[in-house]
């Protein structure tokens, strides 16, 4: 059953017993431990000292989506990056709490957490995306749950890539179906990147297998050549191919224009914003008044338009500019928008100045292998002098990579995860 937003503030009013825990010095409360809500709690310690600092997430430990592809198939990559949250705090000094937010309550200014009840005077909400199942007529939780133990394509959270990669050594032969989501999802190169590792793999290690791969998206212009030639007898790509229903009985998908059987799969969604922002209320309205999926918040700010004590980072995010819509729902993008947003509440709490900050990305995709090439994108933004936000893309193909991606991922990692 769907929470719906009258129930979750009115959860808020139910729980008076708990009590509002607030500290003497004032306190932000960051919900979510990804890229952006651990870049943010790092950060305000650093900038603003005196200011408490909770991190909330429900798992107990961090787990990277970086350089995890070629690790799926053994291809010379480290086991992606894992950190207790118990531990990250300890070592940047602030608290963390283990849980889900029920509820918030924007006028009373706390969240409930657990059986805690936490008073905020800043709320950064990092919750990250949740899968639209219910986009493929799915909407029992317990059918869900089964088919995110069974196919889960390993978007939503990195602790299922550990599963995934026993999935796939387990995969003997057969059609091994594997979806892109439509755009907007995370990572725009790594559906790409991971179909041409699968390919290579089903190659060497013979398996007598099928990719195939539904796309819903103009595929990405870097990966045209390798999959629909190089490897044409290991793959099948399925273009404008977008999944409107699953029969997880026949083991099928159906799309517009044909049914798509499989023996295994790697299934991902339509993703949007995390539940928690639509509980909260914070999801943008399209013209006509129906929800874009994605959070509202200001572009350069990450503000909330209904409450300026409220920012929303990472990869919940929405529209930004006409002029290319949502920014990239990247690690570096949201570890980019933590820092801002710690300076923004920072500059509030300390009286100090800082520069505008915009976000940034770096994006290392392997786009060939044996021979290894990457392809580096490298995506910055401008303001305009009237505000309007414009967006800048760069593609350099690197044809001798030498640990590029390896040394990008550890100076990342350097910002909020490691002393």
């Amino acid at each position: 059953m769907k929470t719906t937003r009258r129930q979750f503030l009115l959860a808020a009013g139910l729980l008076p017993l708990l009590g509002t825990s607030r500290a003497a010095s004032r306190r932000v409360i960051v919900v979510g431990g990804g890229w952006g809500g651990l870049s943010t709690a790092r950060h305000l310690r650093a900038l603003a000292p005196d200011l408490e600092v909770v991190l909330i997430d429900r798992q107990p430990a961090f787990v990277s989506f970086a350089l995890s592809n070629r690790w799926l198939v053994d291809v010379g990559a480290p086991a992606p990056e894992r950190h207790e949250y118990a531990s990250l705090a300890a070592r940047w000094g602030y608290r963390f709490v283990q849980a889900d937010v029920s509820a918030i309550d924007r006028a009373a200014g706390f969240v409930v957490a657990g059986n805690e009840r936490l008073a905020y005077d800043w709320l950064v909400i990092a919750p990250g995306i949740r899968e639209n199942y219910a986009a493929w007529q799915v909407e029992d939780p317990a059918l869900v749950a089964e088919l995110r133990r069974r196919y889960s394509g390993a978007m939503l959270n990195g602790a299922d890539l550990v599963s995934l990669k026993q999935r796939l050594a387990g995969f003997k032969g057969g059609d091994l179906l594997m979806n892109i989501p439509p755009a907007p999802y995370r990572c725009p190169p790594a559906p790409y990147e991971r179909a041409m590792l699968i390919a290579w793999w089903l190659k060497t290690q013979k398996i007598p297998g099928k990719l195939i791969i539904a796309d819903p998206n103009p595929m990405m212009p870097a990966f045209r050549s390798i999959l629909l030639d190089r490897f044409k007898d290991q793959i099948t790509y399925l273009d404008h191919a977008k999944i409107r229903q699953i029969d997880p009985v026949r083991k099928a998908v159906s799309t517009d224009i044909d049914d798509i059987r499989f023996d295994a799969a790697l299934l991902s969604p339509p993703q949007q914003a995390a539940d928690l922002i639509w509980q909260a209320g914070l999801i943008r309205t399209e013209e006509g008044g129906q929800p874009s999926g994605w959070a509202a918040q200001g572009a350069v700010d990450f503000r909330s338009p209904v409450d300026e004590r409220v920012f929303i980072i990472g990869d919940a995010t929405g529209m930004v500019s006409p002029a290319f819509g949502l920014y990239p729902k990247t690690g570096h993008v949201a570890n980019r928008m933590g820092l801002a947003v710690a300076q923004q509440i920072a500059a509030q709490a300390t009286g100090r100045a800082f520069p505008s900050l915009l976000p940034e990305s770096v994006c290392h995709v392997l786009s060939s292998i044996e021979p290894d090439e990457q392809t580096r994108i490298d995506t910055s933004y401008r303001q305009r002098g009237d505000g309007f936000l414009l967006q800048q893309v760069k593609q350099t193909k690197n044809p001798n990579p030498a640990g590029e991606d390896v040394a990008w991922a550890e100076a990342m990692y350097r910002d909020f995860l490691r002393d």
